[in-house]
């Protein structure tokens, strides 16, 4: 460790989701020595969020020693341009809607540099780091929440395109005619169908559709949650297995698709959508099977995240902060 990382040994990583905003604060081994959150949504503008945001980070700023302590800071966020450090269109956050020049207004605040790249690649940055990508050069993290996200490791580097866009995966379209209307503005997208919201979506569509005996029929339609949906599948409720089928079912034949471009020795799911298990993929595997082509068959492995909650998201985005201190 040099003599600046003994000064200033810890960075923070935000893991800036649709619904909720993790805060860690990581040391050059890897461990989260402090955590907070706050919700994502309930603010009307990027300042009020940024606001929200660094109070609550100054508490456990505070508990490491002090803003002195911080090196730097790294964001993983929705739609989030690493070239430019702005959050831009993002579809699932209310006060996102423009373009946010959001690693600018926390440099301000903070005092310290910052860097921000799309959540589902910091998920991929934390993963080749600290869990079950370790020693992969070839990958792909496909993270299940509030979206459908995805980070795609090629030859041991992030995919971010000319623009630092690439890799939308969620946003592939999967139902060609009157597909689900997706946050995007589009229709028939991965999102729209195999997020938490997109499970939860499908469960009151079948609910709707079909007569047939279900524990979800016990709770509010409008409520049903995809953990809803994850708990009565457990109990053997077959209306709620059916939910994970199809579900399962889309996101294999995706990857199939997938694996065409970038020939990935892993697919690696993230999120609370994998707390499932097999309900999720086993789907997921039978149906990569039957659709990938016969050169791509058999060697991909599909993978739970290794990292608990959202430890991959700020670990990952914790390392693009001390890369960006070493390249200035």
């Amino acid at each position: 460790m040099n003599e600046q990382t003994s000064v200033m040994p810890y960075v923070i990583g935000l893991d800036l989701g649709g619904t909720n905003s993790v805060f860690g604060i990581v040391d050059s081994r890897g461990d989260i020595k402090a955590t907070t959150a706050i919700k994502t949504q309930g603010y009307e503008t990027a300042e009020a969020y940024v606001e929200a945001a660094v109070e609550a980070l100054q508490i456990i700023i505070d508990q490491v020693g002090g803003i002195d302590k911080i090196k730097a800071m790294g964001i993983g966020a929705p739609n989030a341009n690493y070239y430019k450090g702005t959050i831009e269109h993002a579809a699932n956050i209310v006060w996102a809607k423009g373009i946010v020049p959001l690693a600018d207004m926390f440099r301000q605040k903070l005092g310290v540099p910052v860097a921000m790249t799309n959540d589902a690649n910091a998920a991929a940055i934390g993963e080749m780091t600290y869990g079950v990508a370790r020693g992969m050069k070839n990958f792909i993290v496909i993270t299940l929440g509030t979206g459908v996200g995805s980070g795609i490791v090629v030859n041991g580097q992030l995919v971010y395109g000319h623009d630092g866009f690439a890799g939308e995966l969620g946003h592939v379209t999967m139902i060609r005619k009157g597909g689900r209307t997706c946050g995007c503005g589009r229709t028939g997208c991965l999102e729209a169908y195999c997020s938490a919201t997109g499970v939860a979506r499908t469960a009151r569509e079948m609910l709707e559709k079909t007569g047939q005996p279900s524990l979800l029929r016990d709770l509010n339609p409008e409520e049903i949650t995809s953990l809803d949906v994850s708990i009565a599948a457990e109990k053997g409720d077959e209306l709620a297995n059916e939910i994970f089928r199809f579900t399962g079912k889309m996101l294999g034949e995706a990857c199939a698709d997938f694996a065409a471009f970038s020939s990935p020795e892993a697919f690696i799911f993230f999120g609370g959508l994998v707390k499932a298990g097999e309900l999720i993929m086993k789907p997921i595997r039978e149906a990569y099977d039957a659709h990938v082509m016969p050169v791509f068959r058999g060697k991909a492995q599909f993978l739970i995240s290794g990292l608990d909650g959202s430890s991959a998201a700020v670990l990952g985005a914790s390392a693009i902060g001390w890369d960006i201190r070493t390249t200035e």
